[in-house]
């Protein structure tokens, strides 16, 4: 907004807010503050009528960095701001501009964040043949066939979580504060997994998932196990209604810790529970690159894209290393893939350079994926109808999206624009704790039935994961939904 102050000027009889600190990240940021409210006495002329504050609402930070003690690290803490932060930042901003020509400039090597360089420069992928990584060994069409042999029509299957009991709770705080060996919580960890498996077992699910029972949040879990990322005790911050997220903090290169393995131990578990290699494929469940940049707080000197090629080459080795133990089915989830979007329609040039860096940290995590490993991900919190062209270029073998508050209209859309991948959409609400029928699901589930995908590729799963919900509100709902799908698959045998 400067930019158009300083192209259009000031009215002499107004008073100016000037955000100047920016209320959306973590960082100090000082200089870059103080550059920009010279810029702004400039335009104004009278101090008297500028008036220095935040660039938004401080309930987009977390509170106070005094409260994290020593778990931050020194050389880290010193360029950090939360909001008690922010507020001595803006003090010290105002009180040197009082004591400063407001002709003085300062230079500052960085304007905030960059959300629409290209991933093409970043260091992490540099001397590498880019277009290489991000290519498929085969084209969908030839790996399809490649994929999971023998799964019947309409599979069906789940997102990724289960119930996170108080007492799995309990056991991950406790271990996280010192009250227990590793030995002793991975024991539990690994109960709850066998549990999961078999419940799923039970109900007859095609494909199935360990449950994420060692995680507490989805992006929060890697960060912790990821070089260059922050996890803060106390630095929570409102997601939505009463939810409150911890967003790590970006503050170095990334890789993985050590370059150890993050998700395998667990997935390793899962699959012997399952039966192994004859038992029914378990998927690796990964957090997809620009989920993991959207729910923290990045780095603001260098591009978003950049840093999601660092993010993208880790994940792309725990897919590699997921594929070595065993594993067909890797789902690496983008929930927050459209958060960065420009909000208004005429930056549409911002959001198809934004979504080209996006895609392409998509598809540098999944494209070194074997051909017989199918790649999954899972898409929710937002609507997708004008993005879909961007959602095929992905290249992700399944297509599992939130839906079953839109009445199909996601998958109409899908099915308008020629979508012919893998396709699950949501046929129940996890968010409500109603148990839906058979029926309801066989009724959701009819516009995949209507559309040209052939019933080998339409999945029939929940919208989202299922950690908020009960097991008692869970197994039922999950027999309904096999029940739903034997009916789907005998319509079929009828019409055929």
């Amino acid at each position: 907004m400067v930019e158009t102050v300083e192209a259009e000027g000031f009215p002499a009889t107004k008073e100016l807010g000037a955000g100047v600190v920016d209320a959306r990240n973590v960082w100090r940021s000082e200089e870059a503050a103080f550059a920009l409210l010279q810029r702004v006495r400039r335009v104004v002329f009278d101090d008297s009528r500028v008036v220095v504050s935040p660039s938004c609402s401080l309930m987009f930070v977390p509170y106070d960095l005094a409260l994290e003690g020593d778990s931050v690290p020194a050389d880290v803490r010193g360029e950090l701001a939360f909001a008690v932060q922010k507020l001595e930042v803006l003090v010290k901003v105002a009180e040197r501009a009082g004591c400063t020509d407001p002709s003085a400039t300062v230079e500052v090597s960085w304007n905030g964040e960059d959300n629409l360089t290209g991933m093409e420069g970043a260091p992490a992928v540099k001397g590498t043949d880019l277009a290489k990584l991000l290519t498929r060994a085969e084209p969908y069409e030839e790996r399809r066939t490649k994929q999971l042999p023998g799964l019947p029509p309409f599979p069906t299957t789940t997102i990724g979580s289960f119930p996170q009991t108080p007492e799995m709770r309990r056991a991950r705080r406790g271990w996280k504060e010192g009250r227990g060996t590793d030995a002793e919580y991975e024991a539990a960890v690994d109960a709850e997994v066998a549990r999961v498996i078999r419940a799923q077992r039970d109900v007859g699910l095609d494909v199935l998932v360990h449950g994420e029972a060692e995680r507490s949040d989805m992006v929060e879990y890697f960060a912790e196990k990821l070089d260059g990322m922050l996890v803060t005790r106390h630095g929570w911050v409102q997601s939505y209604g009463s939810r409150y997220v911890r967003p790590p903090v970006i503050y170095g290169p990334v890789s993985r810790r050590g370059g150890k393995a993050m998700t395998v131990r667990e997935f390793e578990v899962a699959q012997r529970e399952a039966g192994g290699k004859e038992g029914p494929a378990v998927k690796g469940m990964l957090t997809g690159p620009v989920t993991i940049l959207n729910w923290s707080f990045c780095r603001v000197d260098m591009p978003r894209a950049w840093q999601a090629a660092e993010v993208g080459l880790a994940v792309r080795e725990e897919v590699a290393d997921l594929e070595a133990a065993g594993c067909r089915v890797v789902q690496v989830d983008e929930a927050a893939l459209r958060e960065r979007m420009p909000l208004k329609g005429e930056w549409q040039a911002e959001g198809e350079k934004y979504l080209k860096w996006a895609v392409a940290a998509f598809r540098l995590s999944t494209c070194g994926a074997r051909p017989e490993t199918q790649v999954v991900t899972h898409m929710c919190y937002s609507t997708f109808e004008d993005i879909i062209a961007h959602i095929d270029e992905m290249d992700a073998d399944v297509l599992t999206i939130e839906n079953s508050r839109s009445a199909g209209e996601m998958v109409a859309a899908l099915c308008a624009y020629g979508y012919r991948r893998d396709l699950g959409p949501g046929v129940y609400d996890i968010h409500s704790p109603v148990v839906p029928t058979k029926d309801d699901m066989v009724a959701r589930a009819a516009p995949l039935c209507q559309s040209a995908l052939p019933p080998s590729r339409a999945w029939i799963n929940p919208d989202c994961g299922l950690k908020t919900r009960k097991w008692d509100e869970v197994i039922p709902s999950l027999e309904n939904m096999v029940a739903a799908a034997k009916a789907l698959r005998a319509q079929v045998a009828r019409e055929s």
